[in-house]
């Protein structure tokens, strides 16, 4: 299974619905960057994604995007083969 980073913040419930699908999926080890916590992992995360809104997430090197884009992308049949690799 490939590496999956997402930029979070604490109290955001966009966040929590992407973590709950991703880990519906079979996603066991999850790397959270908490940008409320660590507000320079804000700028590098606008510097890697163009968006100022959480969640960004990455799925290996993919850019999937936030949880609207992960719901899509999962209702399309292609979150399983993108998490496999």
């Amino acid at each position: 299974m490939k590496k999956v980073v997402m930029y979070s913040k604490d109290y955001c419930p966009f966040c929590a619905r992407a973590k709950s699908l991703l880990e519906q999926r079979g996603v066991t080890d999850l790397e959270l960057i908490q940008i409320d916590r660590d507000p320079a992992q804000r700028d590098v995360m606008i510097q890697r994604t163009g968006r100022r809104t959480v969640p960004q997430i990455f799925i290996g090197d993919t850019h999937v995007g936030g949880c609207d884009d992960l719901m899509a992308l999962d209702r399309a049949g292609g979150l399983a083969p993108l998490l496999a690799g």
